[in-house]
């Protein structure tokens, strides 16, 4: 297996401004983020397919408590659309990436779920 560390996956909040080496900025909320103009985040990808459901967001939102249960419930989300994850792996494999959110925690969000799904999937050469 490669090492992951050739794929470095960032995390970032989009109020944050850019950061030089961060490569990609794509953008992981279903809605676009209050305030913030596009001129300003400088997203170059928004893919909708890979941001946590509405259910799902809704689900985890009527009680924090369940974020154990988030996790396991957005990886099955993310096995359902197969091509989304393929096109952000590649984006992985050419270079840096930063998965943006508004969420104030990015580590404690669906971001951090999905930057280890995407170097599970880098580290064993699965799509």
């Amino acid at each position: 297996a490669r090492s992951i560390m050739g794929h470095p996956i960032y995390l970032a909040r989009v109020y944050d401004p850019p950061q030089a080496g961060q490569g990609l900025r794509v953008l992981l909320d279903r809605l676009w983020p209050r305030g913030i103009s596009k001129a300003v985040l400088k997203a170059d990808h928004w893919p909708k397919e890979l941001t946590p459901s509405n259910d799902l967001r809704r689900w985890l939102h009527a009680d924090l408590a369940r974020w154990d249960g988030f996790a396991p419930r957005y990886r099955a989300e993310l096995a359902a659309v197969p091509d989304a994850v393929a096109a952000c792996l590649d984006w992985c494999r050419a270079g840096p990436v930063t998965l943006m959110t508004a969420a104030r925690a990015p580590e404690h969000s669906h971001v951090a779920v999905l930057r280890d799904y995407l170097r599970e999937r880098l580290a064993g050469g699965t799509a």
